[in-house]
């Protein structure tokens, strides 16, 4: 628009058009005379406006404009003289001008100005005022041109042959150095600046300072230069001296952990005892007077002491899915107030994950400790490494080696990542692991971890979890209130029973969403329909209307004791479970026929315990010939079911003599453990989740192995009370109880 130009400018005759490749155009323009735009004739298809001319003012100079015009010759020349982009050649021709408005012109058309400053000359009609604003530029151009010949000349006293390369970065130094602009420091004076206001240790500072000075030293877009502006910056960005927890509660911390997880006592025990250590340490600490009279202040200065510290636990809490283990991890933090950091392990292949990437690959970058550390912002977080019996190992390195150092008291004081170089203390660090199994941990790496097992719940626990924590979560994650929804009593432990199998709660937590999304639909269909939002309250009754018929079955004690038929007990990853093991003695040449998924180890079992029967047959009155004469068939139900291990030797074995006697074995008497060939029961694991799987059978009298009887203090106390336990030194004792 009209708007957006210049109204005042020169009237030019085209003297020349070119036309040029691409599209462009070159003019060739003869200036006539100012002029000034007096209207606008038309817009489209272009601008056509009728103009003013503006005469130059005449008259006689005054005294005033020769001493303008003078001082602007001078200043003029000092100009040409300065700017090697001029020709010095000009001046004779300035000099001869005599107009004032017409010297001031020339001199601002020969020199480099912005356009706003051009046309600030063309605007200024009166002549001293036009001269005063040429002189002003030119005063200020001088003083610009001075002050780069300065800064040129100290740049070359810097550099030598060998730094040409670094011109621009010195230039902008000497500039920096002559506006006195402190405020803009250099990028490696303020990282030294930083580097000494962490105090960090010699080894470490030393290696910083070194990068720093390489980096100085380098341009900017050198290559190397942002590997070392990432290498100090996460240097500086490290939590070295910063530290969360404060001062510790232990009755505080106690409730934190009551009140998140029921049960678990022997993790939560182990947590207090570490808070009880370090509240002793940190009195310890406290008590210890800086001005010691046995030490001579006139002495050498010698590094401080290091505080007493505890070498931070390496817990590793195995049990099986859903018992807690991360949670429980969270909770600690939370209770002694410190930061919280998670790193799963399952399925990592690669040590660099652990270690870091050396800075000689492209996009190295620490590990994945360093990096968590790095976010919490504190160098005493929980740490915990989950999954850790599922890491793996390849051509890339194995992890599980790495995490050696890291999981090591004694050697992860100095902690080194491949990518820092240099050693970082891991000994404040609370670091938690957490399996399934400890079977596939390495050896070396299970050795630096205190293993607590965590167990199945029982019954009675999963309800009161389900109760206290899991109800009222899923009520509030789906929308609705106390009002909406009640789940009886009966209701929980028909949903632990009928509906999930397993030793922790997840699935139980599922069911339960389950449910409450079902009354949420309800409840919203009704409001639709215009009935009012009535309480919904779920019993053991109901329960099938909600969740579809029931999903599991246990085993229901027999209605009398069978010949060929015992009951052993079995560990699963989802708990205890019992199992019926079944003999047929047919006629035959004395084959072993073992059916039921039976591993390697439970098909030995069964083959050592026929031939201790054969080596006391005559004790158990049992034909001597019967391997020849017989065929034994050993099965054991649910056939599409994996099952290994050695604690149903005595089992199988008394299944077997039941069958070859043709005595019934008690219905109500459940065993496990393993036998050799000598007769002698060895004692097995899992015991606990075993014995609760027999009670919620109804097993009255359990055979459990002599040396499994400390393994009774970890039942609950209501369930010890009901049953009877016989202790068994060899099969002889399970064969005197196990039948009528």
């Amino acid at each position: 628009t009209p708007k957006d130009f210049f109204h005042v400018g020169t009237v030019a005759r085209v003297k020349q058009m070119l036309k040029l490749p691409g599209d462009n155009i070159r003019v060739l323009v003869d200036g006539q005379y100012r002029a000034k735009v007096d209207r606008i004739i038309q817009e489209v298809p272009y601008f056509l406006a009728s103009v003013v001319r503006i005469p130059e003012p005449q008259g006689k100079r005054t005294p005033a404009q020769i001493a303008l015009m003078r001082t602007a010759i001078n200043l003029f020349r000092d100009y040409l003289a300065s700017n090697p982009k001029m020709s010095a050649d000009i001046i004779g021709g300035v000099e001869s001008i005599e107009e004032p408005g017409r010297l001031a012109d020339i001199i601002a058309s020969n020199m480099e100005l912005k356009p706003e400053e051009y046309q600030k000359v063309l605007e200024t009609l009166d002549v001293e005022p036009r001269l005063n604003a040429v002189i002003e530029f030119l005063t200020r151009e001088n003083e610009i041109l001075q002050l780069e010949d300065k800064i040129a000349g100290k740049v070359k006293t810097q550099m030598n042959k060998s730094q040409r390369e670094y011109y621009l970065r010195e230039q902008m130094r000497a500039i920096q150095e002559e506006l006195g602009d402190e405020s803009t420091e250099d990028e490696a004076a303020q990282w030294k600046k930083q580097l000494e206001e962490l105090n960090l240790a010699p080894v470490v500072t030393k290696k910083a300072l070194q990068e720093i000075s390489r980096f100085s030293k380098m341009p900017g877009n050198a290559p190397d230069a942002a590997v070392i502006r990432s290498y100090i910056e996460w240097i500086l960005a490290l939590p070295w001296n910063k530290t969360t927890g404060g001062d510790i509660d232990l009755i505080k911390a106690q409730k934190i952990l009551d009140d998140d997880h029921y049960g678990l006592e022997k993790v939560k025990d182990r947590i207090l005892e570490y808070l009880a250590v370090q509240v002793l340490l940190s009195r310890e600490d406290g008590q210890e007077s800086p001005d010691d009279p046995a030490k001579d202040s006139s002495a050498e200065v010698q590094t401080p002491p290091q505080p007493k510290r505890d070498k931070g636990p390496i817990l590793c809490l195995v049990g099986p899915p859903g018992v807690g283990k991360t949670s429980i991890a969270r909770s600690i933090a939370r209770s002694i107030g410190r930061e919280f950091v998670h790193m799963s392990l399952g399925g990592v292949r690669d040590e660099a994950e652990i270690r870091g990437h050396r800075r000689t690959y492209i996009g190295a970058i620490p590990g994945r400790v360093m990096s968590a550390i790095k976010e919490c912002g504190s160098s005493n977080p929980v740490f915990l490494f989950d999954e850790v019996d599922k890491i793996g190992s390849d051509f890339r390195g194995d992890p599980a080696s790495a995490l050696l150092e890291v999981l090591d008291p004694e050697q992860n004081r100095e902690f080194v990542d491949h990518y820092l170089e240099v050693p970082f203390d891991l000994s404040g660090v609370l670091f938690i692991t957490t399996a399934n199994t400890t079977d596939t941990i390495p050896r070396p790496l299970l050795d630096r971890m205190e293993v607590i097992s965590i167990s199945g719940y029982t019954e009675e626990e999963k309800y009161n979890i389900a109760k206290r924590y899991l109800v009222p979560k899923q009520i509030r994650n789906n929308g609705l209130t106390d009002d909406d929804i009640a789940i009886n009593k009966a209701a929980i432990h028909a949903l632990i029973n009928s509906y999930t199998r397993e030793s922790g709660v997840r699935g139980l937590e599922k069911e339960i969403g389950n449910l409450c999304r079902k009354v949420a639909r309800k409840i919203v269909e009704n409001e639709n329909a215009g009935q009012p939002r009535e309480k919904q309250t779920i019993t053991a009754a109901n329960l099938s209307d909600y969740l579809g018929k029931k999903k599991f079955h246990y085993d229901k004690l027999l209605a009398k004791g069978e010949v060929g038929v015992a009951t052993g007990l079995a560990w699963t990853i989802v708990g205890g479970d019992t199992l019926f093991i079944e003999t047929a003695v047919l006629p035959g040449s004395g084959k072993l026929q073992l059916t039921g998924q039976l591993g390697d180890v439970m098909q030995e079992s069964a083959k050592a315990g026929l031939s201790y029967i054969r080596s006391r047959a005559r004790q158990l009155k049992i034909d001597e010939e019967f391997y020849k004469e017989k065929d034994i068939h050993i099965h054991i139900p649910e056939g599409a079911t994996p099952k290994d291990g050695p604690s149903a030797g005595v089992t199988m074995c008394v299944s077997v003599i039941s069958a070859l006697t043709g005595h019934p074995v008690r219905k109500d008497v459940a065993m496990t453990g393993e036998i050799t060939l000598r007769g002698k029961v060895l004692p097995v694991g899992g015991i606990k989740e075993k014995v609760l799987a027999a009670h919620r059978m109804g097993i009255k009298k359990i055979l459990l192995p002599e040396e499994n009887k400390p393994d009774l203090e970890d039942l609950p106390e209501a369930v010890r009370g009901e049953l009877e336990f016989v202790f068994l030194k060899k099969v002889d004792d399970a064969v005197r109880e196990a039948f009528e």
